[in-house]
């Protein structure tokens, strides 16, 4: 089994880009309420937002060497994203690495781990997804994979699935569902955008949702005191 995989498909860059701009809780509903990743993987600071098809990465607990080499052979646009083997608690990314991914143009990195240099990253503005921060080091000598299918905060993830990230969290959709799911999210901003004109004038939740027979079945008893 190769180590590496150099040759991956990515999406059409048109279709990556119409997704700009899009809720990543929006995407995730519909999408069928399906590639919610793990709450715990959060944006590095508030208000970032990361986009592109993924360059997946599996390192050994405490061992960054395949960062480096998905680094060295992700393209502009590319997230990497990364599996730390369960152990989460080093600092597998940092300021010299984020500096490198945006001189090759990377579109951020979302890791089921640490990193550290969160101050100078923030800075940067290179958009980073992670566990949190940790300051210590790791090592740089066992064998993990490059773009092969990995589990990132209980998602499975293959390299060219779509990265999406912002306050909210990241969604991924998987590059075979793109189209469909991009027309499913423009229909819901679209019923979402007349659900709020309704709300605006002074309509109740509960008659928008017709929620009152919901309540009703549930056996709801109802009284002023």
């Amino acid at each position: 089994m190769a180590h590496v995989i150099t040759g991956i498909t990515r999406p059409d860059r048109k279709l990556i880009e119409a997704y700009r701009g899009l809720g990543a809780a929006t995407v995730y509903e519909a999408a069928g309420r399906v590639g919610s990743v793990s709450p715990g993987i959060k944006p590095l600071a508030k208000g970032l937002h990361i986009l592109g098809p993924a360059v997946t990465v599996l390192c050994h607990p405490r061992d960054n060497l395949m960062l480096h080499k998905a680094l060295q052979i992700a393209e502009a646009g590319d997230v990497l994203v990364a599996s730390t083997g369960g152990y989460p608690d080093a600092g597998y990314w940092g300021g010299l690495m984020a500096t490198s991914a945006m001189a090759r143009k990377l579109g951020g990195l979302a890791i089921d781990g640490c990193v550290r240099d969160s101050e100078e990253m923030v800075g940067m503005g290179f958009p980073v997804f992670c566990r949190g921060t940790c300051m210590r080091g790791t090592t740089k000598g066992v064998l993990g994979t490059v773009n092969l299918p990995i589990l990132f905060g209980e998602v499975v993830v293959s390299p060219g699935d779509l990265v999406l990230g912002d306050d909210d969290g990241i969604v991924i959709v998987a590059q075979k569902d793109l189209e469909k799911v991009l027309a499913a999210s423009i229909k819901r901003i679209e019923n979402e955008e007349q659900k709020s004109a309704a709300l605006s004038t002074g309509t109740s939740s509960v008659e928008l949702n017709k929620l009152e027979p919901v309540l009703k079945a549930l056996g709801m008893v109802e009284a002023e005191k």
